[in-house]
């Protein structure tokens, strides 16, 4: 498959990662990004969102982020937003594009990746995604839906976790760059039986108390 390319707003937020098909609300108050919401409202909806290298740097941007598209919109009394965005599809950076927007714009390949439709889990696979996020969430001593979340399909399943866990940035750049969602998936149990066993991790802090 060729290149795509597709020139993008970006939205380089320290810490907010967005996954295919998982949703990261966002509230907009800033005067370029609320002329990024504005545009992009009146156009396709879509706005692209990506990491900064480092948190001090916003000008270096990792290669790899997610176009989302605007499933909801509240434009507030001062001109603020409140935005859903639903995550479409990653793309790679091709480079960083010269604009005359207050806010920036990229050009991106959304060919990058293949999403189309994922290669289901397979039982075992899923198995273990479910497990470990129920030994995970009930060590963080969340209240979840269980049954709900059986229903989910697998692509849902894993994105959604990888979008809500308190992983570091790091882990989540990671989780958003594996090729195909079975890595990811692998990668996701990998990052949630660390983060609940490893020392100062809740799992941990009940053994010593």
């Amino acid at each position: 498959m060729g290149a795509k390319p597709a020139r993008v707003p970006i939205f380089p937020l320290p810490g907010a990662i967005l996954f295919p098909r998982a949703q990261l609300p966002l509230h907009i108050f800033e005067a370029r990004y609320r002329d990024m919401v504005r545009d992009a409202a009146s156009s396709d909806g879509r706005i692209a969102m990506i990491q900064p290298i480092g948190l001090e740097d916003e000008t270096r941007l990792h290669k790899v982020g997610c176009v989302g598209e605007i499933v909801a919109m509240d434009e507030l009394d001062d001109g603020r937003f409140n935005i859903v965005l639903e995550g479409a599809e990653r793309f790679r950076l091709i480079r960083e594009a010269e604009v005359d927007t207050l806010y920036r714009q990229a050009d991106v390949d959304l060919a990058a990746f293949v999403e189309g439709d994922p290669i289901p889990l397979g039982p075992a696979r899923r198995s273990s995604v479910e497990d470990e996020a129920r030994k995970f969430g009930d060590a963080l001593g969340l209240e979840v839906d269980w049954e709900a979340v059986t229903r989910l399909d697998d692509e849902t399943l894993v994105n959604a976790i990888a979008q809500v866990a308190p992983f570091d940035i790091s882990a989540k750049q990671a989780l958003l760059e594996e090729s195909g969602l079975a890595q990811r998936a692998d990668l996701l149990v990998q990052l949630m039986q660390f983060q609940r066993i490893a020392p100062g991790g809740p799992e941990a802090d009940q053994t010593l108390q």
